[in-house]
């Protein structure tokens, strides 16, 4: 009999895009993403800020969100709660498996497919809109620890060092970054 948790090295389970400022992204084929950019198409591509709220205090600030990745782990983890999430339902361009995105360090350069290149810059700041797939799932994303410490699920962010075309089903190469890492925090 084989666990279903077995460790497999990490790929790319869905890619997402939309060029609308909704909150879900619908799963394709394939995206593109362009170098400095973001991803091709994408209503939160740009090379300042493009989410709203951002926009709204600072237009002229960098654009450290330029691609959304979440762990597909994620959804299996909410799915035993009653929760049914799926591929790009919570905003996200790329949804992986096999790697464990929360914990890596900032500055960390994700290889995805043959030529695309990410570096991870911080953790996705989780907003009341996720209750719009579920009500209460926002709880789910945010948890406080005994100590204090604030765990967000949601993801990670990106910005693109080098473009490329990216496939579900690619697999994803990391190159943590030399000397002290930093643990990731919300951008």
């Amino acid at each position: 009999m084989s666990d279903s948790r077995t460790v497999h090295a990490p790929r790319i389970v869905s890619v997402s895009r939309d060029d609308q400022h909704r909150f879900s992204k619908p799963a394709l084929d394939s995206i593109r993403l362009v170098e400095g950019w973001g991803v091709e198409g994408d209503a939160h591509a740009g090379v300042t800020v493009q989410h709203l709220s951002r926009v709204a205090r600072n237009p002229s600030e960098p654009n450290l969100r330029q691609v959304h990745l979440i762990h597909s782990e994620l959804f299996d983890e909410v799915a035993e709660r009653g929760f049914t999430v799926r591929a790009g339902e919570m905003g996200e361009n790329v949804t992986t498996s096999g790697l464990d995105l929360l914990g890596l360090p900032v500055g960390t350069v994700l290889r995805l497919g043959h030529q695309a290149r990410v570096r991870v810059t911080g953790l996705r700041n989780p907003c009341h809109q996720i209750n719009g797939i579920a009500p209460a799932l926002m709880n789910e994303m945010v948890l406080r620890m005994p100590d204090g410490t604030v765990v967000r699920k949601a993801g990670v962010m990106a910005v693109v060092l080098a473009g490329g075309v990216v496939h579900a089903g690619d697999m994803i190469g990391v190159e943590l970054p030399e000397g002290a890492h930093e643990p990731l925090q919300p951008v």
